[in-house]
């Protein structure tokens, strides 16, 4: 009785330990005395005790590596590229993976320093910052052909940063401090520029009114000492008379002028008390002299064109 019980113990620690569960996107590799057999799916699967054995489990979900990567410019600038490689194992060729490849992780890491450093020193650090892309692109391409003989897919390439040296770094935001203050500069200017070509603007735009203003001020004064010349002559003054007249008459609206303003330093020569009779009897007198001038002028003219 006691044997039976033993042998039924034995059966089923030997079921219980051919018993195994696969996880989820996780592929497992069976041996059978050191020879590749199959591989189990996900869920509970069995073996063959002591005969069968789990050699490993392959991961189907797609890893991340990180590889930092140091290498000069075209420029001679020494500059770090932090590149991130998705990957992931083929589930048709977990067995490739699994035995061809000893440490994956470290064969892709040399094909990314293998590519970066082919495809960077062709290029001048700006470059390097505008085509990131391309050097992404073309880790992915070397990659992709090279691990898919592994069982390795290359799902993306990402050129994550690109760190120059510290030196290299200052002087490019020296460089581009310098830029913005130019454009600053040139702003400025061009603000400065347009404030005085309209300031110029509008000085001559007043200066033409002004003008204007004072063109239309000489005309009114004009006809108004016209009418008042036709309204002297009206009462029988000849117009030398009335102009003296109106230039005495003027004379004497300026001296009441001055005389409003108390505190006004204006002084007007001459200021004696006949001033006034002698400006008009010097007036008269000039205009008749004049007049002569003009006549006596006149004669000589017309005899003259008489003989020729």
């Amino acid at each position: 009785m006691i044997e039976t019980y033993v042998i039924i113990f034995i059966v089923a620690v030997l079921i219980l330990s051919g018993l195994f569960v696969v996880k989820q996107q996780t592929i497992a590799v069976i041996e059978r005395f050191g020879k590749y057999v199959r591989t189990n799916s996900p869920g509970l699967n069995l073996k063959v005790p002591l005969v069968e054995k789990v050699a490993g489990r392959v991961s189907l979900r797609i890893q991340q590596l990180d590889v930092i990567v140091e290498t000069k410019t075209k420029d001679d600038v020494f500059v770090q590229l932090k590149i991130s490689v998705q990957f992931q194992i083929l589930k048709e060729k977990v067995y490739d993976a699994f035995y061809k490849l000893q440490n994956p992780h470290d064969q892709i890491t040399a094909y990314i320093f293998d590519v970066v450093r082919a495809e960077v020193p062709k290029m001048i650090l700006d470059d390097v910052f505008e085509k990131k892309d391309d050097i992404a692109i073309a880790i992915q391409r070397e990659l992709k052909e090279a691990m898919l003989d592994y069982g390795y897919d290359i799902v993306k390439a990402l050129v994550t940063d690109i760190d120059p040296d510290s030196q290299v770094k200052q002087a490019m935001n020296r460089i581009n401090a310098a830029e913005r203050e130019k454009v600053a500069a040139q702003f400025e200017g061009d603000a400065q520029r347009i404030l005085i070509v309209e300031k110029a603007k509008a000085e001559a735009e007043s200066k033409r009114l002004q003008g204007q203003g004072i063109a239309d001020q000489r005309r009114e004064i004009a006809r108004g000492l016209e009418e008042s010349v036709d309204v002297l002559n009206n009462v029988g003054i000849n117009s030398q008379e009335a102009s003296a007249l109106i230039v005495v008459t003027q004379h004497y609206d300026t001296l009441q002028s001055i005389g409003e303003h108390v505190n006004s330093n204006l002084i007007l020569l001459p200021n004696s008390p006949q001033a006034g009779s002698d400006m008009l009897n010097n007036m008269v007198a000039s205009f008749t002299a004049s007049n002569q001038i003009g006549e006596a002028m006149k004669k000589a003219n017309d005899k003259k064109d008489s003989k020729n």
